[in-house]
């Protein structure tokens, strides 16, 4: 298994995950020339993936969809409530209806090879998800834009070999911050983003003496920094009532703008 960042933020996120043979898209949130760079980076075309996940259809995870769809054909998979919400959204265009392959949140289903488990997450979207992807061997877990965390998540992202999670912002730099309050309080919600305390805390329940890459996602542009949010996570994995310490795991902020090193685990 395989897994790369193509962008991750609050402006746009884009993670490409597979194996040698078969590979992913999960959100389509950044245009498709931006796509298209990120994979080439890696000796690869968007053309290669096998279909996109969507976790969910907020502008920042779907806007370069229908480019995308239109110009590969790739088959788009999302609860239905999700693609209802997305065939919706005037500003991506008309996207075939047979693209969309209706998904639950809890039924596992199969792309090639790889094996995909959608985890129900706690988001002001239409049916938001995560993903667990494998090959049989190996497990990777993109989960963000969760506001909190229960332990149906726990159990779903435990033996995973590398995640995507969601590290959004510091809360005292949300709070003393330039947005307004109606805003500040839907993203410390229960249907918001994780702080960096959280997530550490969620980390914290879900490392295993197996995991090799942790990537810290959707981190906000305003109210979060790289290097904050890799201290805060693993103090509180530090912290935490596991063995582990913070130090013993590579911890790294996925940048909003720029492709994040391939990690094959």
């Amino acid at each position: 298994m395989n897994i790369f960042t193509i962008a991750s933020g609050s402006s746009g996120n884009c993670i490409c995950v597979g194996s040698d043979r078969h590979h992913l898209l999960v959100d389509a949130g950044i245009s498709g020339k931006r796509i298209e760079a990120g994979m080439n980076e890696k000796g690869l075309t968007t053309r290669d993936c096998d279909g996109i996940l969507i976790t969910h259809e907020h502008i920042d995870h779907v806007s370069g969809l229908g480019v995308v769809a239109r110009k590969y054909g790739l088959p788009i998979y999302a609860t239905s409530k999700t693609i209802e919400a997305i065939q919706g959204m005037k500003s991506l265009g008309n996207i075939d209806p047979g693209l969309f392959h209706p998904i639950t949140a809890g039924e596992s289903f199969d792309i090639e090879e790889l094996n995909i488990d959608p985890v129900h997450i706690s988001h002001d979207a239409a049916d938001p998800v995560a993903y667990v992807i494998s090959d049989g061997k190996k497990r990777v877990g993109i989960c963000t834009d969760l506001g909190t965390y229960d332990e149906n998540i726990v159990a779903h992202m435990s033996d995973l070999n590398a995640v995507v999670l969601e590290a959004n912002h510091d809360i005292r730099m949300l709070e003393t911050g330039p947005y307004p309050y109606q805003l500040k309080m839907r993203i410390l919600s229960d249907r918001g983003h994780l702080s960096n305390e959280r997530s550490g805390q969620l980390l914290s329940k879900i490392l295993n003496d197996d995991m090799e890459q942790i990537f810290l996602g959707h981190l906000s542009k305003e109210n979060n920094m790289a290097e904050l949010a890799e201290q805060a996570v693993k103090l509180e994995v530090s912290l935490s009532d596991t063995e582990y310490k913070g130090s013993d795991f590579p911890i790294n902020a996925a940048s909003r703008s720029q492709p994040s090193e391939l990690v094959e685990v």
